[in-house]
């Protein structure tokens, strides 16, 4: 590991500018990427690559106090387009000719906030907003900001232009709370704040449990391997999920939160505490060994009990069989 042997790479090659597609929730969609001056904005590149993980096309817009940070062709390379730092004759920021579905301000700096909030547009990152709350407005795209800034600069200013940001609709993606600060969260978290905004699901703000853990055999670690697929599928789709692990090695990427448990009837005690407590369940799945779960979710419309068999594909069969309930139990008689 810590001396190379001289050996070529081993892994399957991919072309210079692709990413390892990790799903299709942004397929189709179009996401305006703005970087504002801070020095978060050097992992801009990283988050333009994790959408298009997911699908998305990805143009970037960038301030002049941002390309301080990261460089111009960093972000080409990453969204292969053309870098936004002017406004020109092509008015680039209306995207009248191919409109965006999301804009993702990261970061969203304490100066670029205030000024969106004030109504202020004096320069691309800040234009471009300006037409993306019209847009938002009309219910054509979603906007969010992913705020960055030392913990001094957080006071009833900073919180007064966010207030009257989310007061026009805007989402905010808690920040990653380390030293004192407000921090870029982690890109899984990011791509998957706008895959929530955009979802379309009957899932969406749903409250769901998965339970799919085998809590009698710590050994079947397949089950709570389901458990985190479905789990990560389920927040994609903009669900509430709460994920209940057993006690294997399984765990689910790290920007998903989950409750591990240690022992069986830590798992069950833990299940039924998450059914008794606010907010109500929408739906559920849950693993067949566990009956007294099964029975106590018997009245839940969505609810699907997971077989001894677990068929690879059983995660996209979970999703489709919750979508058709909830949707049917939302139409109208």
């Amino acid at each position: 590991m810590f001396e190379w042997d001289f050996s070529p790479p081993r892994s399957a090659p991919m072309g210079d500018h692709d990413v390892r597609r990790a799903s299709d929730h942004l397929a189709g969609r179009r996401v305006a990427l703005l970087v504002c001056g801070g020095i978060a904005a050097m992992k801009a590149p990283m988050v333009a690559r994790a959408l298009r993980g997911r699908g998305a096309e990805v143009t970037a817009f960038c301030s002049d106090e941002a390309l301080r940070y990261v460089g111009r062709e960093a972000l080409e390379w990453s969204t292969c387009n053309p870098l936004v730092t002017q406004l020109t004759w092509r008015a680039e920021h209306l995207s009248d000719s191919a409109p965006f579905d999301a804009y993702l301000v990261a970061p969203a700096t304490y100066n670029t906030l205030g000024k969106a909030a004030a109504g202020i547009a004096d320069g691309v990152v800040t234009a471009t907003l300006a037409s993306a709350f019209g847009r938002m407005r009309a219910g054509h795209a979603v906007v969010l900001f992913a705020p960055t800034m030392h913990g001094s600069m957080h006071h009833p200013v900073l919180e007064q232009s966010c207030r009257a940001l989310a007061a026009l609709g805007a989402q905010f993606v808690t920040p990653r709370d380390d030293y004192g600060k407000h921090n870029l969260p982690d890109e899984g978290v990011l791509v998957a704040a706008v895959c929530r905004a955009l979802s379309k699901s009957p899932l969406r703000g749903r409250s769901v449990l998965v339970a799919t853990a085998d809590a009698f055999n710590p050994h079947r670690d397949s089950a709570d391997r389901l458990g985190a697929e479905l789990h990560e599928a389920l927040v994609l789709r903009g669900a509430d999920s709460t994920l209940l692990l057993g006690p294997t090695s399984v765990r689910p990427a790290a920007w998903l939160p989950s409750v591990s448990a240690g022992d069986a009837a830590s798992w069950s005690s833990a299940a039924r505490a998450r059914i008794g407590t606010p907010p109500a369940l929408d739906a559920a799945v849950v693993s067949g060994s566990a009956p007294e779960l099964v029975e106590a979710l018997g009245d839940l419309r969505a609810l699907f009990v997971v077989p001894e068999a677990r068929p690879t594909s059983l995660v996209a069969a979970i999703v489709d069989h919750l979508e058709a309930r909830l949707s049917a139990a939302s139409d109208p008689p």
